[in-house]
């Protein structure tokens, strides 16, 4: 007898899809057959049962940018996309460099997120904490800036370099955001009087990416830490990386949006890497069908309205997207463009494999009860004001989306067809494998 049965799964098996109940004690799934009993039961409706989404790339803001997120409003946006657990950046206020502004951010994300979670350790002129950030329980570093971005922190090669060696060192992965900041610069100056509404994308052009990312391969090379390249954009960026031990993501900004939409968004379509051509949103579906590519990861990244109704110059960059990713690109997976297996992978499976997150990702006996429940032939035109991010916007309205209808960690309802049940506080730290008990002053 079970604490909980989930009856009516259906819940995808490779190529096929099962019919089947979940038996689920203390949190974590503990059987899977036709029949079980348990002491309380939620049916499925023949739902397809897929494993909660990790979103390993998120900026919950919060610590002085309350006004455009924090780990409350982030964390019940996340329930409503179908996400039960995230992976913050350090390019917050402050930035988690070191070790207390480290214990300040768990402290915040311990009192206030709904759902699990884990914190990055940032990388900029702070080669001393790394050791220590990694016994604080940080995932990974990253991401790391190789040009300037929201934040304005970067690093050159040769700092880089230093940190990769000491990630290798602590077994730690390096997330790498790959822009070059020469590049980025001179095309700057060169377009300073270009008013053309895709000019932010000349700005930052495809170039710029791939030097990157062509530099990170190199230091791959040289120092043999494990790289993980964040929010890939080109065509040429994918085939760099092919044959190397490098994993590597997209954003649905990036395969849903392109330059035309510049016209339309303006400074809402800002973002770092930006909107690309379209042959190169095709190329990323390839490599997302194809394997080449390893995560979808959001980079939720929210801004207020004000903000970025400014000039494209002067606009931050960044959109919001943990509540859309997972839903936009289910509903790729019912036109046919991404398989059901590839989608599952890139959003769960894969990213606890490659960050190192123990327990989560997959519907098996001994893994946490982090399911999502979706009817895929309920779809919706997403609308801003239905949203729950502090934003209050998206570059997607307009777009069809497939939410889930019910999300549950380990084994809680924490959305439930119109009612929501997520609660303050509920989420738990998910430590990096350096962590250790043992540091004084740590918080638990």
């Amino acid at each position: 007898m079970h604490e909980l049965v989930v009856e009516n799964a259906r819940v995808p098996f490779g190529e096929d899809i099962v019919t089947c109940s979940i038996g689920i004690d203390e949190g974590r799934i503990a059987r899977i057959a036709k029949i079980l009993k348990g002491e309380q039961a939620y049916d499925a409706r023949n739902m397809l049962v897929l494993p909660g989404v990790i979103d390993s790339h998120v900026h919950f803001r919060d610590m002085g940018q309350e006004e455009k997120e924090d780990w409350l409003s982030g964390s019940r946006a996340a329930i409503y996309g179908g996400v039960t657990a995230v992976v913050d950046m350090p390019n917050t206020d402050p930035p988690t460099f070191d070790e207390e502004s480290f214990k300040i951010k768990l402290t915040v994300a311990q009192n206030r997120s709904m759902i699990d979670f884990a914190i990055n350790g940032g990388v900029s002129g702070n080669l001393k904490a790394l050791p220590v950030l990694w016994r604080r329980g940080a995932l990974a570093f990253g991401e790391i800036f190789m040009a300037k971005s929201t934040g304005g922190f970067s690093v050159d090669e040769q700092a880089l370099k230093a940190a990769l060696l000491e990630i290798k060192r602590l077994g730690a992965t390096a997330s790498i955001h790959a822009e070059d900041e020469a590049l980025n610069a001179e095309k700057a100056r060169e377009l300073a009087r270009d008013d053309s509404p895709d000019v932010y994308s000349q700005m930052r052009p495809p170039g710029s990416e791939l030097n990157a990312v062509k530099a990170a391969v190199r230091l791959e090379h040289e120092t043999g830490a494990a790289m993980h390249i964040t929010h890939i954009s080109t065509a040429k960026a994918v085939e760099a990386l092919r044959g190397e031990p490098i994993t590597c993501d997209v954003t649905p900004h990036h395969l849903l949006l392109n330059m035309r939409h510049w016209e339309k968004l303006k400074s809402y379509g800002k973002m770092n890497p930006p909107l690309r051509p379209l042959r190169d949103v095709e190329a990323l579906w390839k490599a997302a069908r194809d394997g080449s590519i390893d995560v979808l990861a959001s980079d939720h990244a929210p801004h207020t309205r004000e903000e970025k109704a400014a000039d494209i110059r002067s606009a931050p960059s960044g959109v919001p997207g943990v509540e859309t990713m997972a839903p936009l690109i289910l509903k790729e997976v019912a036109d046919g463009r991404l398989p059901l297996q590839r989608f599952i992978d890139m959003t769960t499976a894969n990213p606890a494999r490659i960050f190192g997150i123990n327990n989560k990702g997959r519907i098996e006996e001994g893994y946490d009860a982090d399911l999502i429940f979706v009817d895929m032939g309920a779809r919706r035109v997403i609308r801003p004001y239905e949203l729950h991010s502090k934003a209050g916007w998206t570059p997607y309205e307009g777009m069809e989306a497939i939410f889930p209808h019910a999300v549950m960690q380990r084994g809680t309802l924490l959305l439930d067809g119109k009612e929501f049940l997520g609660r303050r506080g509920r989420g738990k730290f998910i430590r990096g494998r350096g962590y250790e008990r043992k540091l004084p002053g740590r918080t638990s």
